[in-house]
């Protein structure tokens, strides 16, 4: 079952949390190729399997949607996976039917409300709901909202490298593109509006960005897919199998990991369980992570 909504307050944005779907079925093995217990302090196996009266063998990854209102205007963060999508290469994302916008709208937002939709990248899990299929064809689900993504990410669906994944592009990206509410930041990153920033994070895919939304000297960062769960906050050198670039998600992770902490933001995940929303300190020569 989806987790509770849960909202936070950070500076003068409310951020609310809309909970799509939960994964129970991933293994610590197959999500992380360097996965293994030996070594690992009670503590961390914990934040992957839980406490050992669960009994859990699987990670648990939430696929969250959140709902920004900040400076008067409305918006997403990563819309999910998205229904009716056909997805024959993972079957975790296969012609889904959930009752997103019914959650959406139940957190206070109808569709035709929503003013953007910011993405950190445009992988399968962070796309879906910007389309939904109205009379046979895709069309845009928040028709007056501004559609927002890194332009590497756009690029590489021109690569070789991305048929397999081509029908995203094509059912959930495209549509707004020739609706003419798309727009793209630069690899470089930089402001959207005021108080918002895209960092780029590169690795887990090509363009992957952070984003940022300062307000009365408190920060927000929606970190993406730059971890799968808290894990990777203690051992930021283990990637996730679905990082493109081990090396350069390395990089990133590290570098977004020692900003949060510097900076005291607030990091709203994709992924992880329970709040989903955490702080990063220093620990020594790493970090450690606190649910908020």
């Amino acid at each position: 079952m989806p987790s509770p909504v849960e909202k936070y307050k950070v500076g003068d944005a409310t951020i609310t949390r809309v909970t799509e779907t939960v994964f129970t079925t991933l293994t610590p093995a197959f999500l992380y190729p360097g996965w293994t217990q030996s070594g690992l302090p009670d503590h961390l196996l914990r934040l992957v399997l839980g406490h050992p009266g669960e009994k859990r063998e699987h990670v648990i990854l939430n696929v969250n949607v959140w709902i920004v209102e900040f400076a008067g205007r409305i918006m997403l963060v990563d819309p999910g996976i998205g229904n009716d999508k056909e997805r024959p290469f993972s079957l975790l994302f296969h012609r889904l039917r959930t009752p997103f916008l019914s959650r959406l709208e139940a957190a206070g937002v109808q569709p035709e409300n929503v003013d953007h939709v910011l993405m950190t990248h445009l992988h399968v899990d962070h796309v879906g709901w910007n389309t939904r299929k109205i009379d046979g064809r895709w069309a845009p689900t928040f028709p007056n909202a501004k559609y927002v993504f890194p332009q590497v990410e756009v690029d590489f669906f021109s690569t070789p490298g991305s048929e397999s994944r081509r029908v995203v592009f094509e059912d959930s990206v495209l549509p707004v593109i020739e609706a003419g509410l798309a727009e793209t930041i630069g690899e470089h990153g930089g402001s959207y509006l005021d108080g918002i920033v895209f960092l780029p994070t590169p690795g887990h895919s090509p363009g992957h960005m952070c984003i940022s939304i300062k307000s009365r000297g408190e920060e927000a960062i929606f970190a993406g897919d730059i971890s799968h769960n808290p894990l990777q906050v203690y051992q930021p050198h283990w990637n996730s199998v679905f990082c493109a670039d081990p090396d350069r998600a390395r990089a990133s992770r590290r570098w977004i990991l020692d900003y949060a902490a510097r900076q005291k933001a607030i990091l709203f995940t994709a992924h992880l369980p329970e709040t989903s929303a955490g702080l990063v300190t220093r620990r020594g020569d790493g970090y450690e992570w606190r649910y908020v």
